[in-house]
């Protein structure tokens, strides 16, 4: 497990939306650490340290502590509230830690080794369909995350979640199927040379209709003058 980070906060009275914006204002961000069946506790903490462990990967996955007035609170980020604009977090929530409960949590996938991928190499495309793979565990047993080997690959392969290495006291949340994570898949986008090929073929075809058009409509012609022909000499 990760060396677990330290933030300092203050407590705040009461809530509410003037309250929130005043803290926001002075910098500092609402928060509220809940949960072990004890009273809500009502934070601020400073919106630039905040960001700093956001920047980081795992957020949501890394034991914090929380000093309060003295006191440490470790807990586990379980949301956060964002500015559709500016993108800054409005307000975050930190459960309370708990030795002995499960907790659901997103654990990232990192694919190592494509350049020893025989299907990566000549041209496949590493196809991902989950970046994330959803666990059961306390809060102590949380993966920072799971590698996945592309050495041997090739295209048309496929990785399932059997290809995982669970540590102890790691569930997966989904049990009744072995499923995809990611798969090599073959490119599907024609070189520039076949599209102008494709594209030289086709005025060809257009250039023969095209002959052959105008031949029709001179036969067409040449008839037509033949018949009128045929009539003047008769009269």
């Amino acid at each position: 497990m990760a060396e677990i980070q330290t933030i300092a906060a203050a407590s705040r009275e009461r809530a509410g939306k003037g309250t929130a914006r005043a803290a926001r204002r002075a910098g500092q961000i609402p928060a509220v650490i809940y949960g072990n069946k004890e009273e809500p506790l009502l934070i601020t903490v400073d919106r630039v340290r905040l960001e700093q462990e956001l920047g980081k990967s795992g957020f949501f996955i890394r034991l914090l502590d929380v000093e309060v007035d003295g006191n440490t609170h470790r807990v586990l980020p379980r949301d956060t509230q964002f500015h559709p604009v500016t993108d800054r977090p409005l307000h975050v929530d930190f459960l309370r830690y708990s030795a002995d409960r499960k907790l659901t949590v997103e654990i990232p996938v990192q694919f190592l080794n494509e350049d020893e991928s025989p299907g990566l190499k000549t041209g496949g495309v590493l196809n991902v369909v989950r970046h994330t793979i959803e666990v059961l565990c306390v809060a102590d047993a949380i993966p920072e995350g799971f590698e996945i080997d592309l050495t041997g690959l090739e295209v048309g392969d496929s990785i399932h979640a059997s290809a995982l290495t669970l540590t102890e006291g790691v569930e997966l949340t989904i049990t009744d199927r072995d499923f995809t994570i990611a798969t090599i898949a073959a490119p599907t986008i024609m070189t520039v040379e076949e599209e102008e090929e494709d594209l030289e073929g086709e005025e060809g075809l257009e250039g023969e209709e095209g002959v052959e058009g105008e031949e029709g409509a001179e036969g067409a012609e040449g008839a037509e003058g033949g018949e009128d022909d045929k009539s003047e000499g008769g009269e």
